[in-house]
Formats: structure tokens, sequence, C-alpha cells
């Protein structure tokens, strides 16, 4: 715009006072701090009992974290009446609702810049609290309660689900306490191309009763609208999720298949250098320089790395190594197959293989054909029904660390779970639409 035409200032629109049924009379500005006087744009002098009409008694002033412009703490202070009625003598003060909630220190518009700051944001807790110029304790709690109100309470959040991904995670390095919790989290959108993972629940511990417990908790309607449960290698969740959801397909998702295979491989190299130098793999061994190569997929590689193989397999020592290391690169070209038969094809064959003509001498090989044996179904149904991979709840795992480091760990499960929910339950579109 070339020739913009300016207007008078308007510090009430600016501030969001229009929102909040304020307007603004004055201001102060400091270097810590803008405060902003205002008073209830519409007065509201009827006796709500016996509908007579009151006359000013006298005015309070009432405080409030607003917020912050360029990270400057502001405060509004509002000019609030109280009135008398000249027929039931009832005193009152003018109604605030519109913008503070009952017993509160900061507006609803601070309240939902703060609780936007920390779930889009990843703000800290600490970082909030400086902006709105309030303790921490203050921000906490009020953005927790809110957060519990608009996001966790919302009775719709557990509807639509099809797929679900259970995982656990250590939340504290104690040695008092359970550290595990178990994870619950929505794949549907994952598997549709229609979102992101979302966080539904955690739960204290790590066991077949504690997710177990979690699902018998749901509704049936809700359960047998389940069809799809994507989890790690532990039984109990396999076990619970049998009993609980029997109509539901388990699927073992490959990050975890492909891990099983790698810690085969990395087992086998650890034994066979032991057994050939007697002692532990040192820089200059070739096994011990090829350990990041050797799980590295092949289609991969660099032709760097690929003559390093080749001459690492030319000893007849390394024999061993080269067998699980050629079905640990089967494993992951199953896995990158184009056509998810193909796939499927490939992986059975290699379960078949491992499983009845492993070579003496293997015992790493051997057990993990046993595992693979035991788990074929759940194994081969991601080929089934791709896209339902345990691959992103994992991803929220890493999420939960980063919101980990910021809090500088936590003590209160309760806060932390809370805090989770709010860092990645998928709650981003709602909560701008509620602001």
């Amino acid at each position: 715009m070339l020739n913009p035409t300016f207007t008078a200032p308007d510090l009430t629109t600016f501030a969001g006072l229009n929102q909040l049924g304020l307007t603004a009379i004055g201001q102060h500005l400091s270097t810590a701090k803008a405060e902003i006087f205002c008073h209830v744009t519409t007065p509201d002098p009827w006796c709500r009992i016996c509908g007579g009409t009151a006359v000013p008694r006298d005015t309070v002033t009432r405080r409030l974290a607003h917020q912050p412009f360029g990270w400057r703490p502001t405060v509004l202070v509002i000019r609030h009446r109280r009135y008398r009625c000249g027929h039931c003598q009832r005193v009152w003060r003018e109604d605030l609702s519109q913008a503070v909630a009952p017993r509160q220190k900061i507006s609803r518009t601070g309240l939902r810049w703060a609780l936007a700051g920390l779930v889009t944001q990843h703000l800290s807790v600490s970082r909030i609290a400086e902006g709105l110029g309030v303790t921490w304790n203050t921000a906490n709690e009020a953005v927790l309660a809110e957060g519990q109100r608009l996001l966790i309470s919302d009775p719709a959040r557990f509807d639509g689900v099809k797929v679900l991904g259970v995982d656990e995670h250590v939340w504290r390095h104690t040695r008092t306490g359970d550290k595990y919790v178990t994870v619950i989290v929505d794949l549907t959108s994952v598997r549709d191309g229609t979102g992101t993972a979302r966080l539904l629940d955690m739960v204290q511990g790590r066991s077949k009763a504690v997710f177990k417990t979690w699902l018998a908790e749901r509704d049936e309607q809700w359960k047998q609208g389940i069809e799809v449960v994507a989890m790690d290698g532990f039984t109990g969740f396999k076990t619970a999720a049998a009993e609980e959801l029997p109509h539901a397909v388990e699927v073992l998702d490959p990050f975890h298949v492909v891990k099983l295979g790698s810690e085969a491989l990395d087992q086998t190299r650890q034994r066979v250098q032991r057994e050939h130098h007697g002692r532990r793999g040192r820089k200059d061994d070739p096994l011990y320089q090829c350990r990041r190569t050797l799980t590295t997929g092949l289609s991969l590689a660099t032709e760097k790395q690929k003559t390093k193989l080749e001459d690492l397999f030319k000893a007849p020592e390394y024999e061993p190594v080269q067998l699980v290391w050629s079905v640990y690169q089967k494993m992951v070209d199953a896995y990158r197959q184009l056509k998810p038969e193909i796939g499927r094809w490939a992986m059975e064959q290699l379960i078949a293989e491992i499983g009845t003509k492993v070579p003496k001498g293997l015992p790493e090989l051997k057990k993990l054909g046993g595992t693979l044996r035991r788990r074929k179904t759940d194994i081969l149904a991601y080929f089934d029904h791709v896209g339902s991979s345990n691959g992103p709840t994992e991803a929220l795992n890493g999420r939960l660390e980063h919101l980990r480091g910021i809090a500088l760990g936590f003590k209160n499960l309760t806060h932390y779970i809370a805090r989770s929910l709010l860092e990645t339950g998928g709650f981003r579109p709602r909560l701008h639409s509620e602001s």
C-alpha cells in the first residue's frame, strides 16, 4: 500500500480488550512492565434479585496478568465498580467473567497465550511465567487447569480411533518409584495419510496388567472400533491386546523387527571378536572398524563401505558375522520392497529359512529365528496393514524426551502426564479454534 491511511491509536483493540468486555482508558509503561488502566465496557447496574436500579457504592481495583507484548509483561489494572440496590440493599460487583475465570490471576487472553505457547511453541513454564510476570506456581497451575478443561477433558478425544500404538519409556531416572510409563497412541491418521500420531493416554508402569486394565476401562463400542494394534516385541502388550481386543490385528512394527536383527548381528560380531582376539574390539580391529557399516542397508552403502565389507569377509574367521549380516540385509530389503505382497513373501521365506536351517555355532541367529517364528503372524501382518507401524509412537517418545529436557525433569507423574498430553496430544487445531 503506497499511501497508507493511519488512524488514531486504539489501545483497546490492540491489546484485545474488546474480547474481554473491557475498554482501555490509560497506560503506564516502564522498562519492567506495561500497565493498562481499563474499566468494564458495559456496566450492569440492575439488581438480579429484585430488578431494581442500583447506584454506585465505591470502586475497587483488580490487577490481572495479560498477554505480553514484545515479551514485556502486561498487567490489566481494572477499575471495578461496586453497586448497591436501592430497593433490597443488595451489594455486588461488576461482572468480569468475560475477562477472567473465577479466582484466577491471569486474563482469559493471557491464559490462551500461555496455553498456545506451551502446546505449539514448546515453551517452558518458566518462560511463560516470565512473560506473564507471575510466579512459576501461578503459571503452572493455571495452564494445566485450562489445558485439562479445554483439551484433555474433551469427551471427543477418543473418537474415531481405529489403529492403536502401544509402547513404554522411562520417564524418570531415580532409584525409587516406578520409572516406566506405558504410552498409548492413536495411529489412525498416520495409516490413512491424513495427519500425524496423537498421544491418547499414559499409564504408570509397564506390564500386561497395565495395558489390559486401560483397555478394560474403555466402553465396548469403542473397543469394537479398534482394527489394528501396533506394538513392540514385549509379549505383555500382545497378550493384553489379544484378551481385550480379540477381533483386532496385532502388528509387530518393522522398527523392532529390524532391531532384533541388528542386535543379533552386534552380538555375533562381539562374540567372534572375543573368540579370535581374546578381548573387546579396539579402534584398529577390522570388526570394530566395520561395526557401523555392518548395520547399514546395502542399498544405502557407499562404494567405499562395500569395499570395506568385501575385504572384511575375505577372512574365514569372520564367516559367522557374514552369515548373520546376510540375514539382516534380507530383513531390511523385505521392508523396503515397493509392493507389500513381495515384501511379505520375502519375509515369510526368510523366517522359514532361519527357523529350520541355522548352521551350528550361531546361537544368536538361532535365537533370532525362534523369536521371528513365534511372532510370525504379527510380523507378516504389517504387510497386510501398511502404515500401521509403531514408528510414530517411537517418534512421540522422542518428543517427550525433548519435553523432559525443557522442564529439566519431572518429579510429579500427574504433571508429567498432563504436560505430555498437551505436548503431543494433537490438539493444535482445536486450540486455535477456541482462541
